[in-house]
């Protein structure tokens, strides 16, 4: 593995490491917000629920979301290059050389 991969391998493990507990959080509360007011219509809970979603409850409203959405941005930029995606496919002929 050449030192490109290892560096972008430290860098999206560093981020996910990061972002695990906000996403978790969003992820969960959108879920449970979903489940309670649409399956057992329980509206009550919603405003708390959405301050949790939203990162409100932490005085983090206005770019917690934003946030969120920078860091799976880097996870992404991260991710990708470490799939098989944009590596060039070598022929048999060129792979029974090396």
């Amino acid at each position: 593995m050449n030192r490109l991969n290892r560096l972008v391998r430290q860098y999206h493990r560093k981020i996910a490491l990061v972002l695990a507990l906000p996403l978790l959080l969003t992820v969960l509360t959108g879920m449970a917000y979903t489940i309670l007011v649409e399956w057992f219509q329980q509206g009550a809970i919603a405003p708390t629920i959405l301050s949790l979603h939203n990162g409100e409850i932490f005085r983090l409203g206005g770019i917690y979301p934003i946030l969120n959405g920078l860091g799976l941005l880097g996870l992404l930029a991260t991710g990708l290059p470490m799939t098989s995606l944009f590596s060039k496919r070598r022929t048999q002929k060129e792979a029974s050389d090396r």
